[in-house]
């Protein structure tokens, strides 16, 4: 990611391994209105470029909850370890990287793709400071 974009710094993430299973539901005309996303996530590493200093996270367990709203909107609940990376378009505007270790959601605006964080609960940490 470019400077200014998931960290004020230009923020290098990686992913490795990873279980998960995936469910789509669909209503009774094939419309997709929930999805369900469980298990195992990635190995990941986050690298600040411009120092080389990185921050490892190893493959945690997660819960992802999708339902896709009538108004355009998808509404997602994560619980368990999740890394959420906010752009400066998104509310509240990033950059930021965070991991949340409990309960995380959000709403994503499916024709813009903002992101607005509607709450959490749970410890976290700033990716970024880390990487500082």
């Amino acid at each position: 990611f470019p400077a200014g974009v998931a960290c004020d710094f230009e923020l290098l993430a990686e992913g490795t391994g990873g279980n998960r299973i995936m469910r789509v539901f669909t209503d009774q005309d094939g419309n997709v209105v929930r999805i369900l996303s469980a298990g195992k996530g990635f190995d990941l590493t986050f690298t600040n470029v411009g120092t080389g200093k990185t921050f490892e996270l190893p493959s945690n367990g997660s819960v992802m909850r999708t339902t896709i709203d009538a108004d355009g909107t998808a509404t997602v609940e994560n619980t368990g370890h999740n890394v959420l990376i906010l752009f400066p378009t998104d509310v509240p505007a990033g950059p930021s990287t965070t991991l949340y270790v409990g309960r995380l959601v959000y709403t994503v605006d499916l024709n813009t793709g903002v992101f607005t964080l509607q709450s959490t609960s749970g410890p976290t940490t700033d990716i970024c400071a880390l990487l500082t």
